[in-house]
């Protein structure tokens, strides 16, 4: 009898020891599955910890940022990312999506300076992803920017999140990311974003960029498609450059095959409006968010500070925007641009010098 006790507790203890292992297991093969994307957006590599000091310090609530990072742009992005992060008590993580080009710039940027605290995920583009949906136009000088068209696909860059900010490379925080974060969103919409017609932003002019305030500057009314959706011309538009996203409502309602669907039928129909250079980012969001979003504050996206090399805004007013935004071409990097001063104290020098060398070719390039 004294056998057959050991013997049933060493069949109980293996059968323990087998299900513990059969949950790490599954636990494993649920996480790889997760971190494959068919979309191409491959996570490469993850800063998961907080330094016990830091996390001392700051509350628990955990921030999603989504910002994308090209090469040439680089130092935008580290700008704004350390503008964010000095301004807040949350457990901001960055998920950074770039090219594979620029991976290595980008760890050396963040991993030898004083940003080497912050949490972050770099994620790979795939810009095949765009095949069959984007078409290049000839006639423009500028190239496709892939990373422009990342915002579409946040559910895949933050598979794990209920909520999250995207945010443009051009941007300076000043104050407390929880606070556009904490922006309520109304049952059933899946994103809020700054419209065009608001107070801060309605009385400026952008030379050559047509109505930029409403959806006749970025739609062409005169192709039956876009008739038949039935959307107000004169409705006001919003700018996507910075907005709040529920993810949860997003994946309900499949926005990124809606958005798809819009970019695909443009390559055959062309249902962009023509007066907006190089605006193909901006249209397909207008249709799929028609009256179906939620809006945040004024001043947690004072844009256009970029439109011209003039300063439009008085030195208060600036000053009391929470978020400022250099939409247009004169970017605050750039030697023309207008409030650098204000972007220069967010700046962290590259420590590979590269930006630098950047920033004087785009500065004789604008001399011509």
């Amino acid at each position: 009898s004294v056998n057959i006790s050991i013997l049933i507790v060493a069949v109980v203890i293996f059968l323990l020891v087998l299900h513990h292992n059969f949950l790490g297991l599954s636990d494993f093969l649920k996480r790889e599955l997760s971190d494959s994307n068919p979309l191409g957006l491959q996570p490469i590599d993850f800063i998961p910890a907080v330094p016990q000091r830091l996390a001392d310090e700051r509350n628990d609530k955990e921030i999603s940022v989504v910002i994308a990072a090209s090469d040439e742009r680089l130092g935008g992005a580290i700008a704004a990312m350390n503008s964010i992060y000095r301004h807040t008590r949350s457990n901001v993580v960055f998920h950074i999506v770039t090219l594979n080009d620029t991976v290595d710039h980008l760890r050396l940027w963040l991993s030898n300076t004083a940003l080497k605290n912050l949490r972050y995920r770099i994620l790979n583009f795939d810009p095949r992803v765009l095949e069959g949906k984007v078409q290049v136009d000839p006639q423009k000088a500028d190239p496709l920017k892939p990373l422009t068209f990342a915002r579409f696909y946040l559910p895949s860059l933050v598979p794990h999140a209920e909520k999250a900010i995207y945010v443009d490379d051009d941007i300076i925080v000043q104050d407390d990311i929880l606070e556009l974060y904490n922006t309520p969103l109304k049952p059933g919409h899946a994103a809020a974003f700054s419209d065009d017609c608001d107070s801060t932003t309605n009385k400026v002019a952008v030379r050559g960029a047509g109505n930029q305030y409403n959806y006749i500057g970025f739609l062409d009314y005169k192709k039956e498609t876009i008739r038949k959706l039935a959307m107000k011309a004169n409705t006001c538009s919003f700018n996507p450059g910075v907005f709040v996203a529920n993810l949860t409502e997003w994946k309900l309602q499949n926005i990124t095959k809606q958005l798809e669907k819009w970019m695909a039928l443009n390559v055959v129909e062309e249902l962009y409006s023509r007066t907006l250079s190089g605006s193909i980012t901006t249209p397909p969001l207008l249709i799929v968010f028609y009256k179906q979003h939620s809006s945040i504050d004024p001043m947690w996206n004072v844009r256009h500070l970029g439109s011209s090399a003039g300063k439009r805004y008085s030195p208060q007013f600036v000053k009391a925007a929470k978020l400022l935004h250099w939409n247009g071409h004169f970017k605050p990097w750039g030697r023309t641009a207008s409030y650098t001063e204000v972007w220069e104290k967010w700046y962290v020098p590259d420590p590979t010098g590269k930006f630098s060398l950047i920033r004087r070719h785009s500065e004789a390039y604008e001399a011509k």
